[in-house]
């Protein structure tokens, strides 16, 4: 007797109405890493499903004719959603999709907002001292009072990502104050001064009825001007069990203030930032050591909390004096950091762990006994 295959589809999102399928060479990299596994991976949208005869119009790859193709297929056994955040018809059919199919194994669901992630995290002791103090962006009033008490705060839209819509203010002065920023379209915002009493109606102009939260700023520029942080990747294994697939630094471009890759930030290995703050190699391991034990548990934690996640990325900083700070978890990370980085490994990894913690779940949920 045949033992049947495990099928996992990948659910996304089209970029735009052409079908222009958002990280398709990751994808392509997925369904050919996955054959080498025994794991048969397509590809699908929620416009792709057939409601009434529950098929799947599937995204094929095959490595070694390199070719994209489409067949009509039943349900995977599993689904590993990869949907990121959009204001879009495609994103409101996602979440029909995701109730309509609530009952299926999913290796992942969605990831609350910013402000309840702080929140949940902010309820555990263990992780308070990593938090940097924010707030709901309700008024202008919780923004002033958090300008009293830290030179700097960034205001960023609640389910934002990229470093779309984030703002940084910082006092100058007894009644002034600097911006600079990223527009939700990515457009940096030069650096401005403005008098207190243009602040506030500039804020509350930046809100425009949209949710955000404060943030106290923490100093991360380098020696250049230039702002950093680290993106620490951990995802579950084939055993089930979360670990760290590797960390990278990154260098945000001149007059930024925030250090994405794809708003124009370089990415450089976890080390040789570090070093800048810890040129002794023993704090240098401590510090990374502590990072990548406490981003395993913040992982473990929001899972409990949460419901199924088979990996994050955790946005840190690290201040001069070696602290660390979780700016924000982001539930579908890209991958190129660690090609950027001169990590080939890390990248192989993180194309390969979720394939194996698939075949896991394959094995200890879904599979008949």
């Amino acid at each position: 007797m045949q033992v049947a295959q495990p099928v996992l589809g990948i659910l996304t999102l089209y970029l735009n109405n052409k079908k222009h399928l958002e990280e398709r060479h990751i994808y392509q990299r997925m369904i050919t890493e996955g054959q080498k596994l025994g794991l048969d991976v397509f590809v699908f949208t929620p416009m792709d499903v057939d409601y009434k005869r529950n098929k799947i119009h599937a995204l094929i790859y095959d490595p070694g004719q390199r070719k994209w193709s489409r067949k009509w297929r039943s349900f995977p056994h599993m689904i590993f959603d990869r949907c990121r955040i959009q204001h879009s018809v495609r994103f409101e059919q996602l979440k029909r999709f995701r109730a309509r199919y609530r009952n299926m194994t999913f290796l992942n669901r969605p990831l609350r907002d910013k402000w309840t992630v702080y929140q949940t995290l902010l309820g555990k002791s263990r992780f308070r001292p990593y938090l940097p103090e924010t707030t709901l962006f309700h008024n202008t009033a919780n923004v002033s009072a958090m300008l009293k008490k830290y030179p700097t705060v960034y205001i960023k839209p609640i389910n934002g990502t990229g470093g779309r819509g984030i703002l940084r203010v910082e006092k100058i002065g007894k009644d002034t104050f600097y911006i600079q920023g990223r527009k939700l379209n990515r457009k940096i915002i030069p650096a401005q001064k403005l008098h207190k009493s243009r602040l506030i109606p500039y804020l509350i102009g930046w809100k425009s009825g949209k949710r955000f939260v404060a943030q106290r700023g923490i100093q991360i520029e380098l020696p250049s001007g230039r702002v950093h942080d680290y993106r620490m990747l951990v995802q579950k294994n084939g055993q089930g069990v979360w670990q760290v697939t590797g960390c990278a630094g990154r260098i945000g471009p001149p007059r930024s203030i925030t250090s994405n890759l794809h708003g124009g930030g370089q990415a450089v290995p976890m080390n040789t930032l570090l070093r800048q703050i810890a040129p002794i190699e023993e704090n240098l391991q401590e510090i990374r050591q502590t990072a990548e034990k406490m981003s395993v548990e913040v992982a473990a934690y929001l899972e409990e909390s949460y419901g199924a996640l088979c990996e994050l990325a955790l946005d840190l900083a690290i201040d001069r004096n070696g602290k660390i700070f979780i700016l924000e978890v982001n539930p579908k990370p890209a991958r190129e950091v660690f090609i950027q980085s001169g990590d080939p490994e890390a990248y192989h990894y993180s194309i390969v762990r979720p394939l194996e913690y698939a075949l896991w779940v394959y094995k200890h949920k879904v599979a008949p006994s």
